[in-house]
């Protein structure tokens, strides 16, 4: 038995199919109590396109394609790990017609090593664990017995998937302290039970794919592997560097720049270097970037260059599929060299990011994690040669990178905000008369200058290192992590006005559900406590979720 493309196409639309089923099960798997949670969302939306190829097409180009829109629909950091893993996929079996146990065997250890390369700080205990201990007993399994069959092959690889997330506890104490398995893993075993289902005949319904946006946004998720380990953010050195190189002949052939890639390690951190074919990817934190350009051209001539403070990297995704692209569309005249895209809820802080500057607005957040396509569509609206792109969230932060890598049309850079106050602050601190490279490296500066804390409220009971939530309780949020815990928001920001002694100023949002004399008198509050000339600005932010954001200065 082999793997044709239309046996493939049916396992990848079963697996989205199971995937979408088992969605609310994968958000309340999460760790952290706040409304916030929508893992089992961001992977059957990234899914939901994999019916986009036809029956036509032999197993390498159903796999490309299929890797093609899932990495447009990507969303949120487990959604982006399970398109790399699927590209991956698809990159080991690109001149395959039919898949049998070896080339089965190769495309889970090419997909596997794919996703661990798109988080520069794996931790164990995650998705990643899971995929890499199901490929590897599938591996074992292959090297003991190479007659192996396809269909008992994708047992064991399943069985090793499952056993890996059963571990997950192990491994992530926080799993363990609140009995929980890993909820990216638990979707990617989804994923495998639904493809193994179709191998076996019975594939899940192809109906159950779709999820809509109205659904994105109105589900109301318990939880979200929102892990501390997907912070990609170490920064150590002022630039990160980004460029792609086209070989020269004397390099043609994978794996044959190793003098760049050590070169580039001497002179930062965080360094991803892709060595592929007929190019180089490479990634890095320095303070000296024309080093790295100018020893770069000695390899081949540079197609695109940016500057950006991101983790992830994969090569350009290249597709000329007719299916893929969306319908024409009036082109956008360059008008101006910079011009930003924002991601954000809330009707009053969408009109304080237009005001200070922004050009388009993604409206998206926590629960409704915009698309890679999302943040294409909205660059490529932007008339602008340079398009800053501010997530204002940890987990678009990797869906971001990723549309900034696929747009050739504009030079993307990406500054990874993860909060609105930061945000705000890197808008605040844009120089319009500055160059790419300095601008980028103010954004970052201001971003990183600023105290985001928020008011929220928890949607399960729990234990959270030395705090026992109750549902309905209300938790105060020092950079996204649990500070306090209250029976009201106001005493909730009474205990995080205790942080805030020595700011000069204090910007408070307060969200649809407050009311102005509410949020006044909380600023009054922190007037009081903070002292010594502190400024409180108070402004409506009508997001939702969360009673208030604040910016600290």
């Amino acid at each position: 038995m082999t793997i044709t493309g239309k046996l493939y196409r049916s396992m990848a639309m079963s697996g989205a199919a199971l995937l979408a089923e088992k969605k609310e099960e994968i958000n309340n798997l999460n760790v952290f109590p706040v409304p916030d949670g929508d893992t089992g969302i961001n992977m059957s939306l990234t899914m939901s396109t994999v019916g986009n190829t036809t029956d036509a097409m032999g197993i390498g180009e159903c796999a490309e394609k299929t890797a093609g829109f899932m990495l447009r629909s990507a969303r949120g950091n487990s959604g982006a790990i399970l398109s790399l893993f699927f590209r991956g996929i698809g990159k080991a079996l690109k001149s395959v017609e039919e898949a049998g146990s070896c080339e089965l065997v190769e495309a889970f250890k090419r997909g596997t090593k794919e996703a661990y390369r798109a988080v520069m700080k794996p931790t164990e205990g995650t998705i990643l664990t899971v995929m890499r201990m199901g490929g590897e007993a599938a591996e074992k399994a292959y090297l003991e017995n190479n007659a192996i069959g396809v269909s008992e092959l994708f047992d064991v690889l399943l069985a090793g998937a499952e056993d890996a997330l059963a571990k997950t506890p192990e491994m992530l104490p926080v799993l363990k302290q609140t009995g929980v398995v890993d909820a990216g893993g638990y979707g990617f075993v989804c994923v495998l039970q639904g493809m193994k289902a179709a191998l076996d005949g019975k594939p899940y319904a192809a109906s159950n794919i779709t999820v809509s946006e109205s659904e994105a946004e109105e589900a109301e998720s318990k939880a979200a592997a929102n892990f501390a380990e997907f912070n990609t953010e170490d920064i150590k050195f002022g630039y990160c560097t980004e460029c792609i190189i086209e070989k020269n002949e004397k390099y043609l052939g994978e794996d044959t720049s190793g003098e760049l890639y050590e070169f580039i390690k001497s002179i930062g951190d965080s360094a991803v270097f892709v060595d592929d074919e007929s190019i180089i990817k490479l990634h890095i934190h320095t303070n000296d970037p024309g080093a790295v350009l100018t020893r770069a051209i000695e390899f081949g001539s540079i197609a695109t260059v940016k500057i950006e403070n991101m983790r992830i990297q994969h090569t350009v995704l290249s597709s000329g599929s007719k299916a893929e692209e969306k319908p024409a569309e009036k082109k956008i005249v360059i008008e101006k060299k910079y011009g930003f895209v924002s991601v954000c809820m809330g009707d009053g802080i969408r009109d304080m990011f237009l005001d200070v500057g922004v050009d388009n607005i993604i409206t998206g957040g926590q629960t409704m994690n915009p698309s890679t396509q999302d943040i294409i569509d909205a660059v490529m609206k932007t008339p602008s040669e340079y398009v800053f792109v501010l997530p204002n969230n940890k987990n678009i932060c990797m869906v971001a990178n990723q549309a900034a890598n696929i747009v050739t049309e504009r030079k993307v850079i990406v500054i990874p905000t993860e909060t609105v106050p930061q945000g705000m602050a890197a808008m605040i601190a844009y120089n319009p008369d500055g160059e790419a490279e300095e601008i980028t490296k103010e954004m970052n500066d201001a971003a990183a200058m600023v105290t985001s804390m928020s008011v929220t409220f928890a949607v399960r009971d729990t234990q959270i290192d030395r705090f026992n939530i109750t549902k309905g309780q209300f938790l105060g949020l020092v950079e996204n992590k649990i500070a306090c815990v209250t029976n009201d928001n106001f005493s909730c920001m009474k205990q995080l006005a205790r942080g805030m002694t020595g700011a000069s100023y204090v910007t408070l949002f307060y969200g649809e559900n407050v009311t102005e004399e509410q949020a006044n008198e909380v600023a009054s509050m922190i007037s009081n406590k903070v002292g010594g000339g502190c400024e409180v600005a108070v402004l409506y932010g009508g997001q939702p979720l969360y009673d208030y954001i604040v910016s600290v200065e």
